[in-house]
């Protein structure tokens, strides 16, 4: 196959981004487990992480995380099964169910304080390789995002 060829699978970019991807959840995969975490509760848990003392709705943490309530339901259901967060109506509006903390999920944000460190030296990227790429990944997000907004 010609190097040129644009459909040749080693030159688009969407696969590239794809078997990173999945590469990445590899390497959070075991170390997760150590704190019986998959990896979308612990993206979940990272955005409630940053509002500690407020709680969300499934909406806004959706829109954090770029996933819709159908499928953050089943994970926050089981978040809360392990007594990590609780799900209740909102007292504003009962349409909206918001999500908060319990004292064990808070109290879980410290013992998983170094799993990014753990996961910097398993890329065996510098930090600062690892911050230019979030940057780069995150302005091709934004930019995509603002395409589809036009």
């Amino acid at each position: 196959m010609d190097a040129t060829d644009e459909l040749a699978l080693s030159r688009q970019v969407c696969f590239a981004l794809y078997a990173t991807s999945r590469a990445v959840t590899d390497l959070y995969r075991p170390i997760l487990d150590e704190f019986g975490l998959t990896y979308p509760q612990y993206l979940a848990l990272l955005v409630l992480w940053e509002r500690p003392d407020d709680p969300l709705t499934v909406t806004q943490l959706g829109a954090a995380l770029h996933l819709d309530s159908g499928t953050l339901s089943p994970l926050l259901k089981r978040l809360e099964r392990a007594g990590l967060v609780t799900r209740r109506r909102a007292s504003r509006d009962e349409r909206l169910v918001e999500i908060e903390l319990t004292g064990a999920g808070r109290a879980l944000r410290q013992r998983v304080e170094q799993v990014p460190r753990r996961i910097v030296r398993a890329t065996g990227l510098t930090e600062g390789d690892l911050v230019a790429l979030r940057g780069t990944l995150n302005q091709i997000t934004q930019l995509i995002h603002e395409q589809k907004e036009q």
